[in-house]
């Protein structure tokens, strides 16, 4: 996978960048949770789906 910066959505609605290689795991339990490599958890606005496809949109 290459690398890959995404805009993503705080719950605050400020705006973060994220490198893709850096995500370990999404979850949607509702809520859509980012667990970072390092093991930061973010929780961001859009859905696991919308994820996926940024990604695969590249």
């Amino acid at each position: 996978m290459d690398s890959q910066l995404l805009i993503l959505t705080k719950m605050d609605t400020r705006k973060i960048v994220i490198n893709s290689r850096c995500i370990q795991t999404i979850e949607s339990s509702p809520d859509t949770v980012i667990i970072l490599s390092g093991g930061r958890k973010l929780i961001v606005k859009e859905s696991l789906d919308e994820i996926v496809k940024m990604i695969q949109e590249g």
